[in-house]
C-alpha cells in the first residue's frame, strides 16, 4: 500500500481572507506616524537683498538643541515659480529626522510663499548661483540663533536646483557649515549656448573657491542631466581642488533624478552619507527610527514580478489583486500568508510597514512577495530544478506507479501552491500543499519510513531526475 501525506492541506479548508487595498489617500501616508513638529517661518534672506523666505522647519519631538540641515528645493522647470508647492515632503527630510536633526527646508526668492525674484544674468552662473548662496547662508544664521539649534554642528544639502545652490554656497566658506550634500545637482539655463558647457565651467569655479567637503549623488538614467554632464562636473570641480566624493549609484527605477522622491532610494545613499557625516564630525546614528520606513527586501530572483502562475498561496481574488499590483504605480509591495490573505499596498512613506501591519491583523505570518518590479519571496526549503522529465499533467510518466498514486498525482495536480509531490523506490508517495514550507514536510514526511524519496514535482513543474 502507498500512504499519502496530506500534513497541510487543512490549511486550504479553512475560510481564506483576501484583502484588497488600493493607493492610500495622500494625506495618510505620505508622511512618517510620528510628529516633525512643523513650522512655516518667514525669514528674512539676504540683508543686501531684503526679501523674506518662506521656510519650513522639521523636528524631532524635544527641546534640543538639534545639529541643523538646511535642505534646498528644487524646481520642476514647468511650473512658474510661485506655483511650486512648499518643499516639505522628502525621504531626506525623514532621513535627517531619525538622526536627530532640526531641517529647515527654505523656498528661494520668488518660489511658492518667498519674496523676490530670482536673479537672471544671461549665462552668468556663477552670479545666480551666489545670489542664491547668500539666501541659504541667512537661512543657517537665523537658525543657528534658534535655541533648540546648535549653530555650530550645521550640513548643506540639496536636490537638483538645490543641489547646484548647495554647491555655490560652499563658496562663502561659512565657518560652522561641516559639509555639503549635493543630489543631482544642475540647473538648465535658457539664455546658454550649452548647458553642459556652462554647468562644468561653473563647478570649476565653485570648487576653486570652495574649502568644504561635499558628497555628490548621481545616476545614470537622471532625466536632467545625463552621465557626461555630471561626470564632467565632477571633474572640474576637483580638478580644480574641490574636496568632494561621487556616488555614482546607476540607474533607479525609471528617473534617477528623483532618488530622494522613493523610500527604496534609502538604501542607496543613507549608508554614504552616514558615513560622510561621521567624517566630517556631524551625527550620523538612528536615534529616532520612527521616522523611517521598513526597507524593502532584496530581490531573490523566485520568479519573473509579471508571472502571476509563480505567486504562492493565491485564490481566485488574491489573483486579481497580484494584477492590480503589477499596474500600481511605484513604490509598492505585495504581501501574502499562507492562510491565503493577500493584497496589494502603493504609495506613501511606508508602503511595507502599513501592508504588514494590515496582513497580521488577519494572519498570524505576513509575507513579502514582490516589492516594486522584483520579486522578494524565497521558498524556506529551496527547490530542485526543473528536468523536462515530463509534463506536469502527464500522471502515466509517473515512477514506480500504482492505481493509487495515479490517484494521488491527480489529486495532486488541483492543489494550491506551494505544493510538493515525492516518491520512494518502494511505491510510497507524498504530497504537501500550503503551509510554510512543503517540501520539507513532503520530504520528511517520506523519509522517515522510506528509503530513496526524491522530489517528483515541485508546485507546475517536473523535478524528478531517473537514477
Amino acid at each position: 500500500m502507498s500512504p499519502k501525506f496530506l500534513p497541510t492541506l487543512a490549511v486550504a479548508l479553512f475560510g481564506v481572507i483576501v484583502a484588497q487595498c488600493t493607493t492610500f489617500a495622500a494625506g495618510a501616508s505620505i508622511t512618517p506616524p510620528a510628529s516633525m513638529n512643523e513650522r512655516v517661518l518667514s525669514v528674512p534672506g539676504d540683508p543686501l537683498r531684503p526679501a523674506m523666505l518662506q521656510v519650513t522647519i522639521l523636528t524631532p519631538d524635544g527641546s534640543g538643541p538639534f545639529p541643523l540641515v538646511v535642505m534646498n528645493h528644487g524646481a520642476s522647470g514647468t511650473n512658474r515659480p510661485n506655483l511650486e508647492p512648499r518643499y516639505r515632503y522628502s525621504f531626506s527630510s525623514y532621513y535627517f529626522l531619525s538622526r536627530g536633526y532640526a531641517v529647515a527646508l527654505p523656498m528661494m526668492r520668488g518660489f511658492s510663499g518667498s519674496e523676490g525674484q530670482q536673479v537672471f544674468d544671461g549665462c552668468n552662473q556663477e552670479a545666480v548661483g551666489l545670489s542664491n548662496a547668500k539666501d541659504i547662508r541667512a537661512v543657517v544664521e537665523f537658525m543657528s540663533a534658534q535655541p533648540y539649534v546648535d549653530g555650530s554642528r550645521v550640513l548643506v544639502a540639496g536636490q537638483s536646483f538645490g543641489g547646484w545652490n548647495t554647491l555655490a554656497f560652499g563658496t562663502l566658506h561659512h565657518p560652522r557649515v561641516k559639509g555639503l550634500i549635493n543630489f543631482a545637482g544642475g540647473a538648465h539655463i535658457s539664455s546658454c549656448d550649452s548647458t553642459a558647457t556652462t554647468l562644468a565651467r561653473t563647478s570649476e569655479y565653485y570648487g576653486a573657491q570652495t574649502t568644504i567637503p561635499s558628497l555628490w549623488f548621481y545616476g545614470d538614467n537622471d532625466a536632467k542631466f545625463a552621465p557626461p554632464v555630471w561626470h564632467a562636473m565632477f571633474d572640474r570641480y576637483t580638478a580644480a581642488g574641490g574636496r568632494a566624493e561621487l556616488v555614482a549609484y546607476g540607474r533607479f527605477m525609471t528617473d534617477s533624478h528623483n532618488l530622494l522622491g522613493y523610500p527604496e532610494g534609502l538604501r542607496i545613499w543613507a549608508p554614504k552619507v552616514d558615513i560622510f557625516l561621521t567624517k566630517v564630525g556631524l551625527p550620523s546614528k538612528v536615534v529616532h527610527p520612527e521616522y523611517l520606513p521598513a526597507d524593502f527586501p532584496p530581490p531573490t530572483n523566485f520568479a519573473a514580478v509579471d508571472d502571476v502562475d509563480a505567486v504562492p498561496y493565491l485564490t481566485e481574488e488574491g489573483r486579481k489583486s497580484y494584477q492590480k499590483f503589477l499596474s500600481d504605480p511605484m513604490p509598492k509591495v505585495f504581501v501574502l500568508s499562507a492562510t491565503g490573505l493577500a493584497g496589494s499596498f502603493n504609495g506613501g512613506f511606508d508602503p511595507l510597514g502599513r501592508a504588514l501591519s494590515m496582513c497580521q491583523q488577519h494572519a498570524q505570518k505576513c509575507q513579502v512577495y514582490a516589492a516594486d518590479d522584483y520579486v522578494t519571496w524565497a521558498r524556506p526549503t529551496p527547490a530542485p530544478a526543473s528536468t523536462n522529465f515530463a509534463s506536469i499533467k502527464d500522471a502515466t510518466a509517473l515512477p514506480y506507479q500504482s492505481e493509487r498514486s495515479l490517484k494521488g498525482y491527480q489529486k495532486y495536480l488541483t492543489l494550491r501552491k506551494p505544493k510538493a509531490f515525492v516518491i520512494a523506490p518502494d511505491g510510497a508517495w507524498f504530497f504537501s500543499s500550503l503551509g510554510d514550507d512543503p517540501l520539507a514536510n513532503a520530504i520528511g514526511a517520506c523519509q522517515k519510513e522510506h528509503q530513496g524519496c526524491q522530489f517528483y514535482a515541485v508546485d507546475d513543474l517536473v523535478v524528478w531526475v531517473a537514477n
